[in-house]
């Protein structure tokens, strides 16, 4: 059986083991006793759980990639044509929120845990992977050095707001709500700035070399799809 296959047939097992850790993770964190009970009330075998969990940061990096799938799915729905790039963001962050309302404790946790020394290179790599996903499916085509600085500018309003809303108590989470709306207002004025730098540094519309690079590395034909 190849890597991908048995990934495949390890989802389902996956998704078992997650739905029922969540509900505990407040009672015992991300943990290994969190994992042993999860896989008992879903009646799996603790070898299976084993490889379908091998450590509980597997585990949590689970969790991570089922919100990240759930969002995805809202974003889908979402009227993205009619929407400025601004408005895309904005809706997609909230896309977010939204999945993880019901799931806060269980957020508040796994950010907790990749906050940890051990876990940080895994919890920035969830971060980078949840940010990139949001481009694609708001339709982001960059391949130049704007693919890195959309991606950093993202990576920080999410987590601060992500952050900000695990503290917020306001009816309907309207303040962060309004925090999210001023992060995204001063990535504008950045990406404002930032044009009007460009133009300045190059009058005459040349490629930049930024942009030749990201060409030699890329192509010009391999450019992401949303």
């Amino acid at each position: 059986m190849t890597q991908d296959q048995q990934s495949d047939h390890l989802a389902e097992t996956r998704a078992q083991i997650l739905a029922a850790a969540i509900p505990n993770v407040a009672f015992d964190g991300w943990s290994k006793a969190t994992l042993r009970r999860a896989a008992q009330d879903a009646g799996i075998e603790e070898g299976k759980a084993q490889l379908a969990f091998p450590t509980v940061q597997d585990m949590v990096v689970g969790f991570v990639h089922h919100v990240d799938s759930l969002m995805l799915a809202k974003i889908a729905d979402l009227p993205l044509d009619d929407m400025r790039i601004r408005d895309k963001i904005t809706a997609a962050v909230e896309a977010r929120l939204d999945v993880l309302a019901p799931l806060r404790e269980a957020e508040r946790r796994a950010i907790a845990f990749m906050a940890l020394p051990q876990h940080a290179a895994a919890g920035a790599n969830c971060v980078a992977g949840t940010v990139d996903k949001i481009w694609r499916a708001i339709g982001d085509t960059s391949t130049d050095f704007n693919f890195y600085t959309k991606r950093l500018t993202l990576g920080g309003v999410l987590s601060s707001t992500v952050l900000f809303w695990l503290g917020d108590e306001s009816e309907d989470y309207a303040e962060t709500h309004a925090f999210l709306e001023r992060r995204i207002d001063d990535v504008m004025k950045i990406e404002k700035a930032k044009a009007r730098m460009n133009s300045a540094c190059n009058p005459e519309g040349r490629p930049s070399i930024l942009s030749a690079l990201s060409r030699l590395r890329y192509g010009v034909a391999n450019r992401m799809r949303p």
